[in-house]
């Protein structure tokens, strides 16, 4: 339950900062800002559909727990969630931002897509019990953390350089802080590597987790890269 209450809060949280970004939309009949504000209103649902999702998804296994339900009844409800969750990670690419959220929303796309790779490393473990899928399920559920954190950072950039919504070639998105928040985040990306392939003394056990830990290493890297403003 614990990640799924660190999930959520981000998520609420996200969905409050939307909902105040867009409305002072809401007073103007202009075209541009009525768009703008639908643009809000579906993200925002978007993220709240995610968020009661995973709620479902934990109660269920509570559930469970609980001896309420039958496993077979838990894993035809796995399929459903998962299914649920890949419409819900569909609606991203139907909104229309304006341009300066456009990144943000990437973020928040690639944060519920993490997520759900998440609970269906978290399904096999229920399902399986293997525990290097707990693992890998409790590590993706940081990293979806880490770019729900970082869309959210974007979000407020866009939203606080806007300068007028009539004439986009004045549009400008502060960038102050965010190199910083890219760093850190590869930074624990690199730290989870180690976390995971090395030994106690910083070693390798073997030649192939090293070669593994290196792989490790370079998506980190290059997702810095890829990411820095």
């Amino acid at each position: 339950m614990k990640k799924n209450k660190i999930q959520n809060i981000i998520i609420l949280a996200v969905i409050t900062i939307i909902i105040g970004a867009i409305i002072g939309y809401n007073y103007s009949v202009d075209q541009t800002k009525q768009k703008g504000f639908q643009f809000g209103v579906e993200l925002a649902q978007i993220q709240e559909d995610v968020s009661q999702l995973q709620t479902k998804f934990y109660s269920e296994k509570n559930k469970w727990d609980e001896g309420d339900i039958t496993k077979e009844d838990l894993q035809k409800y796995y399929e459903k969630h998962v299914k649920e969750f890949k419409e819900i990670i569909s609606r991203y690419d139907k909104l229309t931002p304006p341009e300066l959220f456009k990144s943000s929303v990437e973020l928040f796309k690639l944060s519920s897509q993490t997520q759900l790779e998440s609970d269906e490393e978290y399904i096999k473990w229920i399902t399986t019990g293997d525990e290097s899928a707990r693992i890998r399920s409790d590590a993706q559920i940081q990293e979806a953390y880490e770019y729900e954190n970082l869309g959210l950072l974007e979000f407020q950039s866009a939203k606080s350089g806007i300068k007028t919504y009539d004439e986009p070639e004045k549009f400008s998105a502060p960038q102050s802080g965010l190199t910083q928040k890219v760093i850190q985040i590869s930074e624990n990306m690199k730290n989870e590597c180690d976390s995971q392939f090395k030994n106690g003394l910083g070693e390798f056990d073997s030649d192939q987790i090293e070669i593994d830990w290196f792989n490790c290493f370079n998506e980190a890297e290059n997702w810095k890269i890829e990411h820095l403003p």
